[in-house]
């Protein structure tokens, strides 16, 4: 059962900071506490309902108590209560999951990394796949996808593309498909009907901030030069390709596909600040966990995560054991959700009795 005092002080630290915020709308702390309010309002507003549907069973239980009470009343009474102990049990799983640890990036945006693996062209068509499968799948989740960066191959895939995904929640629905996607079908060009194993990389990153990651100009290294690849007349001839490279860390961004060589810089700064805030939160998470390999999801980009099987139309997630004969509904991205929802699940669960194993759980 979880404490009357956690659930109340949710519900105390709800009202202090509306009162800072309705005291000080102009001071430096708003952001933050707006920020803390966004996350806090629902939990908090669950909390409360919690605490009244307890207050009701306590009040059915006590009228049962009530040795002067009828036999109609008793019956009326202890139907009552049972009624909301089904509530109440069901509220308090709700609440639970509510309470568990937050991932601080989950509200975030994301940035949507697809890079073709072993397989060639038909691994970039793979590639292409799967970015137009995310494409409807944030479509259908009211998100909207910016592309920043594109490598096309020959025959309309990618060997690269990198997409800003922006919206509430994004990371905390896709942060579990990070890892290696493998395919199999029959290429079009294979003449003998033989199929092909291929397999593309995706890697999903919080969406920094600038008040997530504060960065020094002397640890940038800029360089411009003349864009390559499909674009048109204005290829090669002006230098509005930007690379930038992170001095201390030697991570390296270059984004090359607008004409503006402004633009170009300004989303490859987007793209440093999401790769430096996820090196940042991976060593967080790393010195809070030695050991994530029970984690769903851990991001570990050379963990085959997921298979398509077109021959046999079915998807498989091989870190759930799941499979689904809806393959072409998977990777149109309109059953994508089902699968996202169930790597939440298990990630909620595991985490869940993760939190019943300490001593101070329930406090």
């Amino acid at each position: 059962m979880i404490g009357k005092d956690k659930l109340e002080s949710l519900v105390d630290r709800l009202e202090r900071i509306e009162h800072e915020m309705s005291s000080s709308p102009e001071s430096d702390d708003f952001v933050r506490l707006s920020r803390e309010h966004a996350e806090i309002a629902p939990v908090a507003a669950k909390a409360r309902a919690f605490l009244k549907l307890r207050d009701e069973l306590d009040d059915a239980r006590a009228l049962l108590e009530d040795p002067e009470i009828d036999k109609e009343m008793a019956a009326l009474a202890e139907a009552e209560a049972e009624e909301l102990e089904e509530r109440v049990e069901a509220m308090e799983h709700e609440m639970r999951i509510l309470l568990l640890p937050r991932d601080m990036a989950d509200e975030k945006g994301a940035i949507l990394e697809i890079r073709a693996g072993t397989g060639g062209e038909e691994a970039a068509l793979f590639a292409g796949d799967l970015f137009r499968m995310y494409q409807r799948f944030a479509e259908l989740e009211g998100w909207k996808v910016n592309v920043l960066s594109m490598s096309e191959s020959d025959r309309g895939g990618y060997r690269e593309i990198i997409a800003e995904v922006s919206g509430r929640g994004v990371f905390a629905r896709m942060k579990f498909e990070s890892g290696v996607h493998r395919v199999q079908r029959v290429p079009e060009t294979e003449a003998s009907g033989r199929i092909h194993t291929s397999a593309a990389t995706v890697a999903v990153l919080p969406e920094a901030e600038d008040v997530d990651i504060d960065l020094d100009e002397n640890d940038l290294r800029i360089d411009v030069y003349r864009s390559s690849g499909a674009g048109g007349q204005h290829v090669n001839t002006t230098d509005s390709a930007v690379r930038i490279t992170h001095i201390p860390t030697n991570i390296v961004v270059a984004v090359q596909d607008e004409r503006s060589q402004h633009k170009n810089k300004a989303k490859a700064l987007k793209l440093l600040r999401a790769k430096l805030y996820e090196e940042e939160r991976e060593r967080l998470a790393s010195a809070r966990a030695a050991d994530r390999k029970g984690q769903v999801g851990s991001g570990d980009r050379s963990e085959r995560i997921r298979t398509y099987n077109f021959p046999q139309g079915r998807v498989t997630d091989h870190r759930i054991n799941l499979t689904l004969y809806k393959l072409d509904k998977v990777i149109a991205g309109e059953a994508l959700g089902e699968i996202v929802d169930a790597l939440i699940t298990e990630d909620q669960a595991r985490r869940l009795a993760a939190e019943d194993l300490r001593p101070d759980a329930q406090a």
